[in-house]
């Protein structure tokens, strides 16, 4: 099956309210936590791209009290929500949310951590990513992307919803079907990697998700 696109930013705000209540707990928190096993003493300053409703970079400041993490969207009202549930969290002091979009970033920090999840699949152009990533890192950087693997299928796409958000909202399930379309094949990351010459592991780690990750040098 080809790869159909979505908009690359989520800023309807009937959309985004359904995806920042949608039920991610599962996948955010195998994140969180496969993130802390591979790469726990590397974690000190950290730099989330597409942060969403900031439900990752909360998991991980609650189980890394030390972490200082920089989250970033290109989304006016996600960047509003991700700011509530911070504040509502009590985490001001160690997540900043900042509006930010690919590509051209500009950020002041030096990272340790460059993570991003369930992003990729947005972007039309999946190298822009793969080049920021490369321009941001510093030294060794850890590099730790989460993101949905394309179906076969538009029928096996439909399967997976009906499994995994068959209780949420018609428009969550929309967005859900819509992001497994535009989504990458596995060979397609590698083949992403290789061109932007970026030496990570790809794994799958789910019926509906890979990881890619690894330590990379910058020129920084």
């Amino acid at each position: 099956m080809e790869r159909i696109l979505e908009p690359e930013i989520m800023d309807n705000k009937k959309q985004v309210i359904a995806y920042a209540k949608a039920d991610f707990s599962l996948s955010n928190q195998m994140f969180v936590d496969k993130l802390i096993a591979d790469y726990y003493s590397r974690l000190k300053n950290v730099l989330d791209i597409g942060c969403g409703p900031a439900d990752v970079p909360i998991r991980l400041a609650k189980a890394m009290p030390s972490v200082y993490i920089t989250a970033i969207d290109a989304s006016d009202p996600m960047i509003q929500f991700a700011r509530k549930q911070v504040n509502k969290a009590g985490l001001e002091k160690q997540i900043k949310v900042i509006k930010g979009r690919l590509p051209g970033l500009v950020l002041e920090n030096n990272y340790d951590a460059i993570l991003s999840k369930d992003l990729l699949h947005h972007l039309p152009n999946p190298m822009v990513f793969w080049d920021e990533v490369k321009h941001l890192a510093k030294g060794e950087t850890v590099i730790y992307v989460m993101d949905l693997f394309r179906p076969r299928s538009k029928e096996e796409a439909r399967n997976i919803v009906e499994s995994f958000s068959g209780d949420e909202t018609p428009i969550l399930k929309q967005d859900f079907y819509n992001s497994l379309l535009a989504a990458f094949t596995i060979n397609e990351i590698k083949a992403q990697l290789c061109e932007a010459e970026l030496n990570l592991e790809v794994e799958k780690v789910s019926e509906r998700h890979f990881i890619a990750k690894g330590l990379i040098r910058g020129n920084r």
